[in-house]
């Protein structure tokens, strides 16, 4: 089977890559905002060139679902009031397409490591510690 690719003169800016919509939106900070958060996504899941149409579809939702969000927290960190409701739904459906995409929290181990430190109370405790656990162990070993 054989497909021909339609002419770029023939397809809209949009699927050109040329624009983020149909109709520019004017050049204002939420637009901004916008393709930067849509390009963080896009780079978080190895750039352009490695998503499916659904993909970018999915990034471009999740993208407009997070500038509702921040404009709601705008709001409230100015003293208005805002539908907690709503917010609740669109940060749920956020996380879901963040999933959906294939985004999950990464944990990371954030367990000090106690020998790399410089002498601290911490550290004096900590070998205090591994010191009275080994006399522990070698005197129930030693049986005298």
């Amino acid at each position: 089977m054989t497909t021909t690719r339609t002419p770029s003169r023939h397809r809209s800016a949009v699927t050109n890559g040329r624009r983020l919509h149909v109709v520019a939106p004017p050049d204002n900070a939420w637009s901004r905002r916008f393709k930067d958060v849509l390009a963080a996504i896009i780079s978080d899941l190895g750039g352009p060139d490695h998503l499916s149409e659904g993909q970018r579809q999915l990034a471009r939702r999740a993208a407009t679902i997070s500038i509702a969000c921040e404009k709601f927290e705008g709001d409230a960190a100015a003293g208005i009031p805002i539908d907690l409701e709503l917010y609740g739904r669109l940060t749920d459906r956020l996380g879901r397409a963040l999933e959906r995409l294939g985004l999950r929290r990464q944990p990371r181990d954030v367990t000090p490591d106690i020998e790399a430190l410089p002498f601290s109370p911490m550290r004096a405790r900590w070998a205090a510690e591994v010191a009275a656990e080994a006399q522990a162990t070698t005197t129930k070993d030693d049986p005298q």
